[in-house]
């Protein structure tokens, strides 16, 4: 499986349209993380990310703080699964708390 989490200075970014960089974390079946990485996103606009990380990245699931419905609506439609209202953690942390069944969604930081 591949995570894709926007991330600043390490953590999760909050809002998920305005980070610098993604964090990729790839796992087994077993959600054993075996390998991470980091990617620069193409210049924000909309409908973009969804593509990029749907298409190229080939994220099966992104872990945000916040993210508008449109852009959730969007990474939908790429098949692609998202986890809003994560807290500010590290991107591994995130992860195995998914797999531990620890993370769960809470109150979505983005307001659109």
């Amino acid at each position: 499986m591949k995570f894709a989490i926007p991330t600043a200075e390490g953590k999760l970014a909050m809002h998920f349209g305005h980070c610098r960089s993604f964090s990729i974390v790839e796992t087994d079946e077993s959600g054993k993380i075996t390998g991470t990485g980091e990617v620069i996103p193409p210049p924000h606009e909309p409908g973009v990310l969804p593509r990029w990380l749907g298409e190229e990245i080939k994220a099966d699931m992104i872990i945000a703080g916040g993210m508008g419905i449109k852009a959730q609506q969007l990474f939908e439609s790429y098949g692609v699964h998202v986890l809003v209202g994560a807290p500010a953690e590290d991107p591994e942390v995130l992860v195995e708390s998914y797999f531990k069944g620890t993370l769960t969604a809470g109150q979505n930081a983005c307001d659109h």
